[in-house]
């Protein structure tokens, strides 16, 4: 349990940092649904959160959000497979001071979180409200999905402490649907906050029920780094395991597998149904991490007894097809899965977890996009954030920096240790409101596409859109990536953030009115003005100013009003707003708009050239940087290691003569040292070679 003062702490900032967006524009319990669903989000507690607020006036009966469209829940492709409702209810108390939620009000709100769900279908009462209405369209979705709806699970959000005598809710049921009960407080999210990589900490207690001590072989030597394990898990252990974690046990998974719709499914469907005993024999099993291994030896053998962060990083698409089976009622008591487990040291995690995931998806086929989450894009970006100095603002000397969270937890734990004294300096430098993660740079850049309603479809979807973009552009040229490429994305957070801040001032918005998806709808409708108009959005005097002119603002404003009545009025066949303006449609019906535009922003933007211009010097000095950065690592792994490459190619076969040639030339380092172009040849080399299994590695190389 967290030391009070820092729990207290961080309850106060959590507050504070509400409060501060409220007053530049924003509704509280907005702000504080959003910023406690992004952990939730990114922790893969909810595949995604969409605010959908409904409270009348006697109190009765309340909802907020809920977990997206139940269809999406969905682990594998089979139409029939039952569904999820994930729906989420609010208690925001609006102080900075810790208060205790006890077990009365707790069971209150969940009874009104319930008495809203009992209304929805309700064919009169859902007659009775606006089609606009938050309330109504999530109540819509609820009864179209009803009749496939066999479990419902009921989020309680607070910034409160639950009182400690509560160690649960017991899961009930309702109209023969199961209903589980879970309270996120602020204690839960501060240990969320606080975990290393941004997480609970996930351990599977195999020796506890309903699970069983898993039997294993050490599949290495007794002393190794990395020892390897090879198991069969039986399946319905797979199954409850997935059913307490879900996602969490494969965010470090190279495929977004939930999306799949491959024949792969059905195969395994087929299997579980009438072949049970078979499955093992049948099925490549699944390859897993964790990051520590608890064992016993007993008379009939080696027991693992617990894991802590399990992850399975190849086989995606069982682990789901034998839950959906699970949650069906089938019998899986003659299901077997092999597991070959690799335990992994903590240190080592964030560099040998992605390989072991991409070489154990290898023989299947993987696209770039998806090995994006470990792309040389993020670490090129996050460099440019720890270096780049944003200008100062009017009426302040001080200049800043934008903080990229290459990784989950990145901003906290670069403060874990600091003084009082430094912590400040360093939220001087890096203040809260310029830290930026990988999702959030995706809806930043999607947006300004033509593809802008995918950031309406949620942050996992958007990004797996953004990361097949990115990865050809960066083969394609890495070099356009570059400085001018950031400080064009810091200007896209910043008219992001003031978009945000705009939507709530206006008349027509009230709380809980599809903000999000006004601000996306409003800066597409921006970005296709400029489009249509062969104008660009003049970024550099963004960054100069680091916040958008009055022009700028009226122009969000303008795209505000003429996307609202697109957003609130879905076309026929579309009722719920949240899932309308995830469709094309949707985004087809912006582009139509006509504005009259004011013309001091018009006069703003820039010609195409002209940000050719600027790109393009930008991306000569990006050239010139990597040759360096080529040079400078090829020169550091030193003449033997190349001497060592050299004779491995020999050996192997491997690599043509210009390659061969090039790491000849720094097998002689440091009679000769390659050029920046022979250097360039050499890393690309070793990142081909990497593939190939070859036993040298560069360090530090994009």
């Amino acid at each position: 349990m967290p030391e009070t003062n820092e729990l207290e702490q961080f309850a106060e900032e959590f507050f504070q940092d509400i409060v501060n967006e409220a007053e530049s524009g924003g509704w509280k319990e907005d702000i504080f649904f959003d910023k406690f669903t992004d952990y939730l989000v990114d922790s893969g507690e909810m595949n995604e959160a969409i605010r959908a607020s409904y409270q009348p006036a006697n109190g009765n009966l309340r909802v907020d959000g809920y977990c997206g469209d139940p269809l999406d829940s969905r682990a594998t492709a089979d139409p029939d497979e039952p569904l999820t409702l994930g729906l989420i209810i609010l208690d925001f108390h609006q102080g900075a001071d810790l208060q205790t939620l006890g077990t009365r009000d707790m069971n209150a709100i969940f009874n009104r979180l319930m008495r809203y769900l009992d209304s929805a279908l309700k064919p009169q009462w859902r007659k009775s409200l606006e089609v606009s209405d938050p309330g109504f369209g999530l109540a819509d979705l609820i009864h179209t999905r009803w009749n496939r709806i066999t479990k419902i699970r009921l989020y309680l959000l607070t910034n409160k402490a639950l009182s400690s005598r509560i160690d649960g809710k017991t899961a009930g049921d309702y109209q023969n649907r199961s209903v589980n009960y879970s309270v996120w407080d602020i204690r839960r999210l501060f240990a969320l906050s606080k975990s290393m990589n941004g997480q609970e900490p996930l351990r599977v207690n195999f020796g506890e029920k309903p699970l069983h001590p898993l039997r294993a072989l050490l599949a290495s030597a007794p002393n190794a780094a990395n020892p390897v394990y090879l198991a069969a898990v039986p399946g319905n252990d797979l199954a409850r395991i997935y059913d307490r974690w879900g996602a969490r046990l494969l965010e470090q998974n190279v495929r977004v597998f939930l999306q799949a719709r491959s024949n792969v499914n059905k195969g395994i469907k087929r299997t579980l149904e009438s072949e049970p005993e078979l499955f093992f024999s049948f099925n490549n099993g699944i390859t897993a991490t964790a990051e520590h291994i608890e064992t016993e030896m007993t008379r009939d053998g080696l027991n693992i007894l617990s894991l802590d962060n399990l992850q399975i990083v190849n086989g995606g698409q069982t682990t789901a097809s034998i839950y959906a089976a699970y949650r069906a009622g089938k019998d899986l008591s003659k299901v077997f899965v092999q597991m070959k487990l690799s335990i992994v040291d903590p240190q080592q995690a964030e560099d040998l977890v992605p390989r072991i995931s991409e070489y154990a998806n290898s023989q299947n086929k993987v696209s770039q996009a998806d090995l994006f989450a470990n792309h040389p894009f993020h670490v090129r970006i996050e460099s440019f954030s720890r270096r780049i100095l944003a200008p100062a603002q009017e009426g302040s000397f001080n200049q800043t920096k934008w903080f990229y969270e290459r990784a989950r937890g990145q901003y906290g734990d670069a403060q874990a240790y600091m003084s009082r004294a430094d912590k400040n300096k360093f939220l001087a430098e890096y203040p809260k409101s310029q830290k930026f993660a990988k999702t959030d740079l995706a809806k930043y850049a999607m947006v300004w596409t033509d593809k802008a309603y995918y950031v309406n479809r949620g942050a996992q979807k958007n990004f797996a859109e953004f990361a097949k973009d990115i990865t050809e552009q960066w083969t394609e040229d890495n070099t356009q990536f570059n400085e001018y490429y950031y400080k064009t994305l810091i200007a896209q957070k910043i008219i992001w953030d003031t978009a945000e801040k705009i939507i709530p001032q206006m008349a027509w918005y009230e709380a809980g009115g599809y903000r999000s998806q006004h601000v996306v709808l409003a800066i597409g409708l921006v970005a296709e003005a400029a489009r249509q108009a062969n104008r660009k959005i003049d970024y550099e005097l963004i960054w100069d100013a680091q916040e958008l002119d009055e022009p700028f603002k009226q122009a969000l404003r303008e795209a505000a009003d003429a996307v609202h009545p697109v957003l609130m009025h879905p076309m026929q066949g579309y009722r719920n707003i949240s899932e309308w303006a995830k469709q094309p449609k949707c985004w087809e019906a912006v582009k139509q708009l006509h504005v009259n535009w004011n013309q001091a922003w018009l006069n703003e933007l820039i010609s195409p050239r002209e940000e050719w211009r600027r790109n393009r010097r930008s991306s000569k000095e990006q050239r010139e940087t990597n040759g360096i950065e080529y040079t400078a690592a090829v020169v550091n792994m030193g003449a033997q290691f190349w001497k060592d490459v050299a004779q491995w190619l020999i050996a192997e076969n491997e690599g043509d003569e210009k390659e061969r040639g090039c790491v000849n030339v720094a097998a002689s380092i440091p009679s000769r040292i390659p050029s920046d172009k022979q250097s360039a040849v050499i890393v690309q080399l070793m990142k081909r070679l990497a593939k190939a299994g070859c036993p040298y590695r560069m360090k530090n190389i994009e």
